[in-house]
This record gives structure tokens, sequence and C-alpha cells, in this order.
């Protein structure tokens, strides 16, 4: 993993890479518009940018400046503009990552085909799991579901309530005889 950051600190150089070509060359640093050969903050790497903008992206937004202030049009633009750079930032990196990407698929061809295999057995796992927690709750509710079929069916094979008892007793009494 720390040879596929190559370029990524200043100083280093990728391994793998050729020195041959421009700036434009593949392997190089100089792909990357923010890259420590084009920026003019020496010492800053991608993810110190990063950092940094993102920094300035919540500092912008709890800044007393901003929150005493009555232009908001001026408050709108430093947002904005903040927003902006972190965004340019967060593609440079994409972009770097991207790249290494591609390096590592055109000099390690089976170590992407591993990630997918593994990506994959992940996702199985995932599902399988989800099905397992869905038929656990299907199980559940059809309990549920014949608990209450099976209260349904008693009340007409049992009396109910306090008098139902008293009901059914009195059925079973023969009714008076009238006198003639």
């Amino acid at each position: 993993m720390a040879s596929s950051m190559g370029g990524m600190f200043p100083g280093q150089q990728t391994s793998g890479s050729h020195p041959s070509g421009g700036p434009g060359a593949p392997g190089q640093s100089g792909l990357l518009p923010g890259s420590s050969v084009n920026r003019g903050s020496a010492g800053n790497t991608l993810v110190d940018d990063l950092e940094a903008s993102f920094e300035a992206c919540f500092a912008s937004l709890v800044s007393q400046d901003y929150v005493n202030g009555t232009d908001q049009e001026e408050i709108r633009t430093g947002v904005e503009q903040c927003i902006q750079k972190f965004l340019d930032v967060a593609r440079q990196t994409e972009c770097f990552f991207l790249q290494k990407r591609l390096q590592l698929s055109v000099q390690k061809p089976e170590q992407l085909e591993k990630e997918d295999v593994s990506e994959l057995r992940n996702e199985l796992q995932r599902k399988e799991m989800l099905i397992q927690k869905h038929l656990t709750k299907i199980h559940h509710w059809q309990q549920v579901l014949e608990d209450i079929n099976v209260q349904h069916k008693k009340p007409t094979e049992l009396p109910q309530g306090p008098l139902a008892f008293l009901e059914q007793a009195s059925a079973n009494i023969p009714a008076p005889m009238k006198p003639n």
C-alpha cells in the first residue's frame, strides 16, 4: 500500500514509475495539477491541502466575522470560495488515487481480481445476513398471526365474558310449566 502512495508525499518517487518523459508521462506526480511539483506551498501534500481546505470550510461557517457580518453577499461568496477550493482538492485527491489504481492494474492485474472476488464475497455474506434477518422477522410475524388465529377460534368454543357461564348454565335449565 505504501508503494501505491508514492508521489503523494514530497521527495518520494513512485515505485515502478519510469522517469522518462515529461510531466505528463504515466507514473509521474506531474499528472496532478495539485501535486507537490506544481504547488506553491512547499512541503504540502494533497492530504494536507484537503485537510486544510476542509477546516477552512468549517471555519468560514462558524467565523465570528460571518456571524456578526451584515453583508450577506460577501458571506456567501467567502463560503462558496472555501467550498469550491475543498471540492477542487478533493477532485485532485480522487484523481491521484485513480491514477495509482490504474498503475496497479497494469503492474499487478491479479491484485484487482483478488479485490473484486473479496468484494463479491463480502457482498454475498452481507446479503445472506440480510436474508436471515428477514426470515427471522417473517417467522416471528407468522407466529404472531398463528397466535391471533388460535385466539379467534377459542372464543367460539369456550364461553367468554363474566356472564357467559351463567347464560350457558341457564340455557340447560328447563322452562317452568304454565298452569292450565
